[in-house]
């Protein structure tokens, strides 16, 4: 456990040692600055579990952040952890946590520079000082990475001194990519912490992480936010009134309560992608078989990993087309989806479903094949034939 033994219920001076900033990796981009946990839009059941944590003095050391992708459960990790960190943090008189924003920790934190505070992911590969891993592709965490960025940062003592809920706070993004000798290598960390230090797993696919990393740490569920939640997200972002409203409404609905998905679908541009497949596939659904469509799913997902590839140092060609292929899935799995909704009225006939819940089992079975190193184009191809097949 990270404890903290004064009560703290009002704002005071802090006591903190300054000390210099560190500059980020280089080759990496920095970690965004934190918000206030308050400001943590859609999540309040989530958040009020990290208060309530606070409120006792005494905050697990180690916790899963489990949700689906984009909802926040990263954006809440850096909020929680900037609170975590400074001596400052109390309740405000709606009881609300958070820290003074001009505090030294918190002008720290804002320019990524807090050398208590470590977002280790898969991109950290490129500055390891391990040659092989510099040279690997970056598909999972590696072990090396956990025992450099992690394992063995936490045992040192904090470089900020000060009266805070905790002392070092890692952040591990996309967990489940942790390795199971990389996951196995944690458990002593876990098992045994160094005082004052807090491990946050951030993952999207909670049942990848071990058993025994999951129960030595507090879960805490992220779900996707709500419409209004969204427009407010929405409605921070100067650069999203210059969409087009038919694009806006398409990507709102994709995203389905996820800004982060928004944001990926939006750079990836897969408003085009349904520009390009809805003919193709309004044509299945009428019961013709579209010979361009295997090779159209095939080209677009190898265009969005290539650009992939190109943009990320040692990016894995590989892991690239699996990332684009999943969305692909998505986009196609949520239009089936929504033409269900409308299509059934009543119980579902087993022995013969509907349409669309058919092309869904049909998108789910191409994941499958691309899951078990299927090639993505036999993958594409095999999906094009089973979709007009459920026509």
């Amino acid at each position: 456990m990270a404890k903290k033994t004064t009560k703290k219920t009002t704002k005071r001076k802090p006591r903190v040692k300054e000390v210099a900033a560190a500059a980020p990796p280089a080759g990496l981009e920095p970690t965004a600055a934190p918000i206030a946990m308050g400001d943590v839009l859609g999540q309040s059941r989530a958040m009020a579990v990290l208060e309530d944590a606070m409120r006792t003095d005494r905050v697990h050391h180690a916790w899963v952040f489990h949700g689906p992708v984009g909802v926040g459960k990263f954006t809440a990790a850096l909020a929680f952890a900037a609170a975590l960190l400074d001596p400052s943090t109390a309740a405000d008189l709606s009881g609300r946590f958070a820290p003074d924003p001009e505090s030294p920790v918190q002008r720290l934190l804002a320019s990524g520079t807090h050398p208590d505070l470590v977002v280790v992911k898969k991109e950290l590969a490129v500055v390891s000082r391990d040659d092989r891993v510099r040279a690997g592709k970056q598909m999972t965490i590696a072990k090396e990475v956990l025992a450099e960025f992690l394992i063995e940062p936490a045992a040192k003592t904090r470089a900020v001194a000060g009266d805070s809920l905790a002392g070092k706070v890692f952040i591990v993004d996309e967990a489940e990519l942790m390795a199971r000798e990389g996951q196995n290598a944690l458990l002593k960390t876990l098992e045994e912490p160094p005082p004052g230090t807090v491990v946050i797993l951030v993952t999207s696919n909670e049942d990848r992480l071990l058993p025994t990393i999951r129960s030595r740490a507090q879960r805490v569920a992220f779900t996707p936010i709500g419409r209004a939640a969204m427009d407010a997200w929405l409605g921070g972002h100067d650069e999203f009134s210059a969409i087009d409203p038919s694009e806006r409404e398409w990507l709102v609905a994709f995203a389905d309560g996820s800004p982060g998905m928004f944001e990926r679908a939006r750079e990836a541009g897969f408003f085009a992608w349904h520009q390009t497949l809805e003919p193709k596939l309004n044509a299945v659904d009428a019961g013709r078989y579209v010979s361009d469509l295997g090779p159209t799913m095939h080209a677009l997902v190898e265009e969005r990993a290539q650009a992939v590839v190109k943009a990320t140092p040692n990016a894995s060609k590989d892991a690239a087309n699996r990332a684009a292929a999943a969305q692909l899935f998505r986009l196609i799995g949520e239009r089936y989806r929504r033409r269900l909704a409308e299509a059934v009225v009543g119980p579902v006939d087993a022995d013969e479903p509907p349409m669309p819940l058919r092309a869904i089992d049909a998108v789910q079975q191409a994941q499958g094949m691309l899951d078990r190193n299927v090639s993505l184009q036999f993958v594409a191809e095999s999906l094009s034939v089973s979709l007009a097949s459920r026509g």
